[in-house]
């Protein structure tokens, strides 16, 4: 097997240091001995996208904010689903994850962040959220490893029941925040429903093909 080449690295602000390995074509970004995400596995991080705008219903001019660029498998499934009226704000807190996207990777890329319809934000999404009142007709979370946090002890917040009420008062009526996790987690689950969501938990798989293990995207719609 063709050894993997280390690229770059990043520190997670308050958190951990991220490395971006590539081996011929394929590019990953591993914490630790995690392999946080990587160019052969993007299939949920799309469907993240994807079904996340079928449940929508044809909205007009949809506003969605997308809280971690990673390697933007979201966002491109995103802006091919989406017309000219749309618009996409994307948070991203490692300012190396963007330029990773503008450099090594910009063929991967293609372009998506310069995309008249999107707007890219560096900081925090828990405080763009905060920020955004009644501004978003949906939320797509894949920060982290899911609700349990991996690479940034601060990412938890997103996720109690304080940083769901946040999320909630961001959405739109009828609006829809959904969050990618590795793996099922059935508190946080109840923890959403609680928060005032209508809860559709949906697997995965992690390969574009439908193959691979499996991932869980939790779609909660502000009731």
């Amino acid at each position: 097997m063709t050894p993997r080449e280390l690229i770059a690295t990043a520190q997670v602000p308050g958190g951990a240091e991220l490395r971006l390995f590539r081996r011929s074509g394929d590019f990953m970004i591993v914490l630790d001995r995690n392999e946080l995400m990587s160019t052969r596995m993007s299939g949920s991080e799309e469907a993240l996208a994807t079904m996340t705008i079928a449940r929508l219903n044809t909205r007009p001019a949809p506003h969605l904010l997308i809280g971690g660029y990673g390697m933007g498998f979201t966002l491109r499934a995103a802006l091919a689903q989406l017309d000219a009226s749309a618009q996409v704000s994307v948070v991203e807190i490692v300012p190396e994850i963007i330029e990773w996207a503008r450099g090594p990777m910009a063929d991967l890329a293609a372009g998506c962040l310069d995309d008249s319809r999107v707007t890219l934000i560096r900081g925090d999404v828990a405080e763009a959220i905060a920020r955004g009142a009644g501004r978003y007709d949906a939320i797509l979370l894949d920060v982290d490893n899911g609700p349990d946090g991996l690479s940034r002890d601060a990412n938890d917040r997103l996720y109690s029941s304080r940083g769901l009420a946040t999320s909630r008062a961001a959405l739109r009526p009828g609006g829809v925040l959904a969050i990618w996790s590795a793996a099922p987690d059935k508190a946080f689950a109840r923890r959403l429903a609680d928060a005032g969501f209508a809860v559709e938990e949906v697997a995965v798989r992690v390969r574009s093909n439908g193959k691979g293990p499996q991932h869980v995207i939790w779609f909660g719609t502000r009731r």
